[in-house]
């Protein structure tokens, strides 16, 4: 087996390519600028270029001008950026507000169960009872960093009660895969589908959170091992160009990127040394769908729970999207941080 590499040069022009291009699309203070502000942030803790948070700034300030919208599970994806916003500037308004989403997700989102997050995307009981992928990057990730940032164990033992739950109820014990969501109403995961982008939430927030944990935290052994099943699963189940379907599991549903970035991530940042040939693959495919502006192309559009599995195949992948822009930008950056990757040939 041939050990993966790839040139840094290339890497950091693809960065930044990538990085500009989401600079000129006009987003709303929603997770999909939370997705693709992430993946800005990412960028400059691997490059440092001042640019990027200049252009964050600007973008932020004139928004907390305007008001920020209610909170929601959804839009809490903005408070990585003010995490980096916060190591950045050393401005405090950016940590406050960190702290108003989470404090909106310890004191007054809506729970079910044993303290579930309910996935919400506006200020209403959107899907009563139910726990959808999404939310391990939109809040429990982000409750987990701000977490160890600060030292607040009742953060973090939240944030891993939520992986704890989500992995409970979403990860199938017979394929390791994650389904979309789960229905505490109804006891089932509603259509039951096997969505590449609920696998990559789910890969990339668990790669991340195990390297933040330690042996001595039970979190570590639940959170690798589901890791770890799933990782196995899904290197089984990449194309021969080396991406993702945006049903895992029907050879008829089309290659999707933003899933494929966000699970080949996962596997770089894991690092198993048999899944060499998988990162050279992932990393073919996905520089493939990285046009000359930066424009990450064949992302799917943002999808509900869908009713059928023919549903989740006809969602459009024609417009470029900030999840899109933001998951590449994340596997580009764990490439760059996983130094024995890295040629600088």
């Amino acid at each position: 087996m041939r050990k993966f590499e790839c040139n840094e040069t290339e890497v950091r022009e693809l960065i930044d390519r990538v990085v500009r291009r989401t600079m000129n699309i006009d987003f709303t203070w929603n997770w999909s600028c939370g997705v693709a502000y992430y993946g800005i942030s990412k960028a400059w803790e691997v490059t440092g270029n001042q640019e990027y948070i200049d252009f964050l700034v600007k973008w932020v300030d004139e928004y907390l001008e305007l008001g920020i919208p209610p909170l929601m599970v959804n839009s809490c994806a903005m408070g990585h950026t003010m995490l980096t916003l916060h190591e950045a500037t050393g401005d405090s308004k950016y940590l406050d507000l960190a702290l108003l989403k989470a404090e909106y997700l310890r004191k007054d989102a809506i729970r079910f169960g044993d303290g579930v997050f309910q996935h919400t995307v506006s200020s209403k009981n959107d899907f009563p009872e139910q726990a959808w992928a999404d939310t391990l990057f939109m809040a429990a990730y982000f409750l987990l960093r701000l977490g160890f940032k600060l030292d607040n164990k009742e953060y973090i033992d939240d944030a891993l009660k939520q992986f704890y739950w989500h992995e409970e109820y979403l990860q199938d014990n017979k394929t390791n895969l994650f389904f979309h969501a789960w229905d505490n109403v109804r006891q089932d995961h509603l259509s039951g589908i096997y969505w590449g982008r609920a696998n990559a939430w789910a890969a990339y927030t668990m790669s991340q959170a195990y390297k933040m944990l330690n042996p001595f935290m039970p979190a570590w052994m639940q959170i690798g091992g589901a890791l770890g099943d799933q990782l196995s699963a899904l290197v089984r189940l990449q194309t021969p160009q080396g991406l993702w379907r945006t049903v895992l599991n029907d050879e008829t549903s089309y290659e999707e990127t933003s899933a494929s970035a966000g699970i080949a991530a996962a596997i770089v940042i894991n690092g198993h040394p048999l899944h060499q040939n998988a990162m050279t693959k992932a990393y073919e495919g996905i520089l493939a769908n990285i046009d000359e502006d930066g424009s990450v192309r064949n992302v799917s559009a943002g999808t509900a729970v869908m009713y059928s599995v023919d549903d989740y195949k006809v969602i459009s992948k024609k417009r470029v999207q900030g999840w899109g822009q933001g998951l590449t930008l994340a596997y580009l950056v764990a490439l760059l941080q996983n130094k024995e990757l890295v040629s600088k040939i």
